[in-house]
């Protein structure tokens, strides 16, 4: 059976044709008749059959995209999103990768004024506009650069009805119709209108954007955490301030008896740029000979203006922090077809005459203590090491030939080498 225009083919398939027709891009004629050579669907123009091939489903947002998405979990300072859409780009409504599918939004990202911690501000299960401000190595999002970003569509924690703007209560912004509750949102200029953004809207000034909170509302501001852990019914139930549950603290890792502080900050290590030489911090320990950028030249590099010579300075940059390292970090030599009469400290005669060593130990039989043959030294300097190798494999030592080399273990190697002993 043939294939005709509209169906979908794969290579291999029969496709029918007649004389008025020509063969287009993905179909050849064989002496069997026209087959497909692509998958995707047959399309007939102008006397003209064809296989279109469908478009790339990939549908990554890049830095400056301003994405719908739904807030999925709060953690203590960041809120993280589901991205749902992409604005403004043509098939942006189709399937993101899983590993650009989430992205964070810090509470310092959130809107020109003190947020304490994410749930102050957003909710679970709230609709958000938000700008991508990073895309390596890992998605982050802001909604202070601009009135139309912000919360769009939220609804009421404990029942569930469509919460309404409202600035009769100092702080608090949005009210539920059906229940009493109240709280502070990110409004977004669209809120409670849909997708489109007005040109003229108040509601920014809801947010009361650089003004300090009320005293009533820092009784109530979630210094601490503000309850990421919980549920929106569970944390209506428990009310606005409660202690965390020793279970979830444990489970978070927190010290469970000092209440004191649900989140602990994360610890920021000084280092500097390895593309500008700037002074920056990372929330991890930098590795030496790995790039460190600042967020500027993270920027540039992720939209590719970055130039071959700030690029080039950085790999002799990156080559110099590398090698340095092997040299501060020393080496592991192993030493084989030791004789059985000598002791580590004839090794370490022996091999001191290279330079600092770290370590000296020669293996030996667990049930007998006699040695097994063969020996571990440890350089401090790298130099010195290879040295030793290179004047001492092969040389005589109490009337053996002993062998020196690299142990696997000095460059990130298993360390289950064969065993050298006597032979």
């Amino acid at each position: 059976m043939s294939a005709s225009a509209g169906d979908f083919v794969t290579p291999g398939t029969h496709v029918f044709t007649d004389d008025n027709m020509s063969l287009g891009e993905g179909i050849v004629s064989t002496e069997n008749g026209a087959l497909a050579l692509l998958s995707g669907k047959l399309i007939l123009e102008k006397d003209v059959i064809s296989v279109e091939i469908p478009g790339s489903t990939a549908n990554l947002p890049k830095i400056g995209d301003i994405v719908i998405g739904q807030v999925n979990r709060l953690n203590a300072k960041t809120a993280e999103i589901r991205i749902l859409h992409i604005e403004g780009k043509e098939g942006g409504e189709r399937d993101i990768p899983a590993l650009k599918l989430f992205a964070d939004i810090y509470v310092t990202d959130f809107v020109d004024r003190y947020i304490p911690s994410a749930g102050d501000a957003m909710r679970s299960r709230d609709i958000v506009r938000a700008k991508i401000t990073q895309f390596e190595p890992m998605l982050k999002a802001s909604t202070r650069d601009g009135h139309s970003l912000g919360v769009i569509h939220a609804i009421c924690p404990p029942c569930g009805a469509v919460l309404q703007k409202t600035d009769s209560i100092p702080d608090f912004n949005v009210r539920c119709d059906r229940c009493d509750y109240q709280g502070y949102r990110v409004l977004s200029s669209s809120f409670g209108i849909g997708y489109s953004v007005p040109e003229n809207s108040d509601i920014d000034t809801f947010n009361r954007p650089g003004e300090r909170w009320s005293e009533q509302a820092e009784k109530v501001l979630g210094h601490d955490g503000a309850r990421p852990y919980l549920s929106p019914l569970a944390d209506f139930r428990r009310g606005m301030k409660h202690d965390i549950p020793s279970s979830v603290a444990k489970q978070m890792g927190r010290n469970n008896s000092n209440n004191r502080s649900r989140g602990q900050r994360r610890e920021m290590h000084k280092t500097t740029c390895t593309m500008c030489s700037k002074s920056t911090e990372v929330p991890f320990k930098p590795t030496p000979g790995k790039p460190i950028r600042c967020r500027d030249c993270m920027s540039k590099v992720n939209d590719g203006t970055a130039t071959k010579e700030e690029l080039s300075t950085e790999r002799q940059v990156l080559k110099a922090a590398r090698s340095n390292m092997l040299e501060s970090s020393g080496v592991k030599l192993f030493v084989g077809s030791i004789s059985w009469d000598a002791n580590e400290e004839d090794l370490r005669k022996l091999f001191s005459t290279f330079g600092e060593l770290k370590e000296v130990h020669i293996a030996k039989d667990r049930e007998t203590g006699k040695s097994r043959g063969f020996a571990f030294i440890k350089f401090s300097s790298l130099k010195d090491g290879q040295k030793a190798v290179k004047e001492l494999d092969g040389a005589e030592f109490h009337g053996r030939k002993i062998s020196v080399q690299e142990s696997n273990e000095s460059r990130g190697g298993s360390g289950n080498r064969r065993r050298h002993g006597r032979k």
